[in-house]
This record gives C-alpha cells, structure tokens and sequence, in this order.
C-alpha cells in the first residue's frame, strides 16, 4: 500500500506547507480550472454567440435594451451598434465584444443580389468586429457609405456584403441574415463566416 509519509518520518509536503508544492499546485489548479471557467461563460446567456430567433436589441448602457424594429434604422444613416437578444429570457447577449452587430439601411435597389437575399427592406447587419486586428468597426464614411475601422483605416462597402474597398484587411465582415416578425429585426441564420481576425 501507498505510504504519503517520506522515509525518515517526517510530516508529508502539501500544497499549503512547501513553497515550491504551492506553486506546482497553483499551476495544476489553474490549468484545471481553465475549462471550467470557459464551460461557464459558454453557459452565460449574456455571452453566448448570436442564436437564429434572437431578435437584435440596443444595448444596456445606450437605452433601454428594447428590441429594434425597422423604423429604428434610418436610410443612409450611420450604422446602429447592436446586440442579438434571447427573446425567450429578454436577456442581451451584450457582454461578449463578438456579438456586436452593426445594423443599416441603405437603397435596396443598391444592394448586390447576396447582399439582398441577407436584408430586409433594404436593412442589413454585420459583425462589427474587423477581420484584420479585430477592432471595433466604429466609423462611417458618410459620402461614400462605407464602414470605417479606425484602427488601421480598413473600409468595407455594405452594399456589397461588406467586400473589402481598402486597408489591410484581407476578408469582409461577416454577414448576418435577417427577418421581420412581428415589427421586430430577428436573426435568421448563422454568419456568413467566421468572426474577428485571423488566428496568428
């Protein structure tokens, strides 16, 4: 049988008695401890990824987090910033950066065939996360109707499934499908791909 005494008798190491054992034991906790901190924000409504039949909600800390309906998103004007919202729970999925959403309306006669088939009423939505750094796409060329990422100037047309027009990112942003029910902007599918920036 397994003996945790050492041979000359004395009292066994533990984590809480040895230095270099606290260290090991720290190490080891935190390794395990790492999945379980991922299970649990991959349990968080608040953080869970976009779902098909979340409708698209403002944020908490610019209004009440009330869903937004088509009336909300005005022609050629500056992009709404966006969260998908259970619409089961009411919870936003607005504590994850991924689940920003940029929402637009622009000419429906403008928009290129995939680009329309993903809109409604001429009202399109993208990830709002670059797919060069994985900045924030926050700036919008007014003129040209393109969305800006301030990070390293990279401009995307949304008229055109968000395509690349100049920077360094080498992708578009993701494209997310949309419908209308009951007056309110619902998600209808997946992204188009996968979201942020290549992995290094």
């Amino acid at each position: 049988m397994r003996s945790d005494t050492p041979p000359d008798g004395s009292a066994p190491e533990t984590c809480a008695s040895a230095p270099r054992r606290r260290l090991l034991c720290a190490a080891v906790a935190a390794g395990l401890g790492a999945p379980l901190l991922s299970l649990a924000a991959d349990t968080d409504p608040s953080k869970m990824p976009a779902q098909p039949g979340d409708r698209l909600a403002f944020a908490s800390w610019d209004e009440d987090p009330r869903p937004v309906t088509p009336a909300d998103v005005v022609l050629d004007a500056a992009p709404l910033s966006v969260y998908p919202q259970d619409g089961a729970s009411g919870v936003t999925r607005e504590n994850s950066r991924l689940n920003q959403i940029l929402l637009l309306r622009l000419d429906p006669a403008s928009l290129d065939d995939a680009t329309r088939a993903r809109a409604i009423d001429g009202i399109v939505a993208y990830s709002a996360i670059c797919t060069h750094a994985a900045c924030a796409v926050s700036e919008w060329a007014a003129d040209k109707r393109h969305l800006v990422c301030p990070c390293h100037s990279s401009e995307y047309d949304p008229a055109k499934g968000a395509a690349r027009v100049t920077g360094p990112t080498a992708r578009p942003l993701p494209a997310l499908p949309i419908k209308l029910v009951a007056d309110k902007l619902v998600i209808d599918g997946p992204f188009s791909a996968a979201l942020g920036a290549p992995a290094p």
